[in-house]
């Protein structure tokens, strides 16, 4: 998949409108707790620095619902600030995404400066991909640059209707977004062997379509997480009350048999951490399998397991790994998880972490900096292990030119 990229267009002193993605995480003060995605956006926005462009930031921030916007929750105003820390400028920020007094803000900007639109979900027309609403953004700029990835697989308006207004030399992807889409891309398609790809989380209906494709393409396939039980039920294990999808069973014994035909390696758990409830306070056991009480519920993979996947990591040369290995926001449930972390971040392969809950996991167990490349998107990069062609992927695509 080549993108058209932004050092292939002339942005010289022109207005770019760069669609990044600020949605970060915030604690209930409103300071934020976690910058990786908006230090990940700094390479482009140097970029046009450099070349004395007039810059416009789109970004959405949460789900805020029209007319029930909260600036405390709601707002940009923080990513402002943040912004102003990292690259040691003023940021302007706007009261709002396209009012008569943002776009004189954008028409007045000075080469060099930096306008912040107010969260794009503040307007309807971001999520229902509206094109007036496109058509009023791309009229503040010159050219679109899409250096969200973490936003790409969403049909929004930023995103897939913005750059239908701007011809083939006037959009292209910033270098956080090619750099995303070429590693996942090379990675699936090239990978140097021997592959594995550890699969958590909590439901196999999230990532079936991904289970599916990566089947075709792994030496070895790890799963861990609340999706497990729904294989070693299919197996024909007691799981108790542990997290199962009962009309997914056939499709997890078909990905299981497919496994055995291409001779991939599969790997489940061997023993778990129970509980009789989801709480800080439960009692709870370290149990094989085999012995799930059937009024208790499993929560993280237990120490037999840990064992068994760093055994299964020993010869990887490339290890994608999507998904925590248990309810990790808990202590109690959340070795599994971090000990996954550990022992990626040990290897010696090319690691790849699918962003969301697997980046907090891999932060939180203070191994970021031993990871080859963590992505800032999490839904984003599942689907491109789906297979699927995300929305704003296409949209800068040169194969569409």
């Amino acid at each position: 998949m080549e993108l058209w990229s932004i050092k292939d267009i002339d942005v010289e002193k022109k207005r770019v409108l760069i669609r990044c993605d600020f949605n970060v995480p915030k604690d209930e003060f409103g300071n934020i707790t976690d910058d990786r995605r908006i230090r990940a956006a700094l390479p482009t926005i140097r970029y046009c620095l450099d070349r004395d462009c007039k810059i416009i930031l789109a970004s959405h921030f949460g789900r805020p619902k029209p007319g029930e916007w909260n600036e405390d929750r709601d707002s940009l105003k923080p990513v402002a600030k943040r912004l102003h820390s990292l690259l040691k400028q003023d940021i302007i920020m706007a009261n709002n995404v396209v009012g008569d007094d943002t776009m004189e803000l954008a028409k007045n900007l000075k080469e060099g400066e930096i306008l912040l639109l107010e969260n794009l979900r503040y307007n309807p027309g971001e999520t229902a991909n509206d094109s007036e609403f496109a058509a009023r953004l791309a009229s503040m700029a010159d050219v679109y640059i899409n250096d969200a990835f973490g936003a790409s697989h969403r049909k929004h308006a930023s995103i897939f209707a913005l750059p239908e207004h701007f011809p083939v030399g006037k959009k292209a992807a910033g270098f956080l977004m090619q750099k995303e889409v070429n590693f996942f891309d090379k990675m699936v398609k090239h990978p140097v062997r021997p592959f594995v790809a550890v699969v958590g989380g909590s439901k196999v209906s999230g990532k079936l379509q991904a289970l599916i494709n990566l089947v075709e393409k792994v030496d070895k396939l790890v799963i861990g997480g609340g999706m497990a039980f729904t294989f070693l039920k299919a197996l024909g294990y007691e799981v108790g009350n542990s997290l199962v999808e009962d009309d997914l069973i056939e499709d997890a014994i078909k990905i299981m048999d497919r496994a055995k035909e291409k001779g991939v390696k599969f790997y489940l758990p061997v023993d778990v951490v129970v509980a009789p409830k989801f709480a800080e306070d439960t009692t709870v056991k370290y149990l094989p399998i085999q012995e799930i009480p059937c009024d208790w519920m499993g929560l993280d993979v237990g120490p037999a397991t840990n064992r068994l996947f760093r055994e299964a990591l020993n010869d990887a040369q490339t290890i994608l790994w999507n998904g925590p290995m248990g309810v990790y926001e808990m202590d109690k449930f959340s070795k599994g998880s971090f000990m996954m972390s550990h022992y990626i971040a040990e290897s010696h392969a090319t690691t790849v972490v699918g962003g969301g809950d697997t980046a907090d996991v891999v932060q939180r167990a203070g191994d970021v900096d031993e990871m080859t490349f963590i992505s800032t998107g999490g839904g984003a990069s599942l689907e491109l292990l789906e297979g699927k062609l995300l929305p704003g992927v296409e949209a800068v695509l040169k194969s569409r030119a």
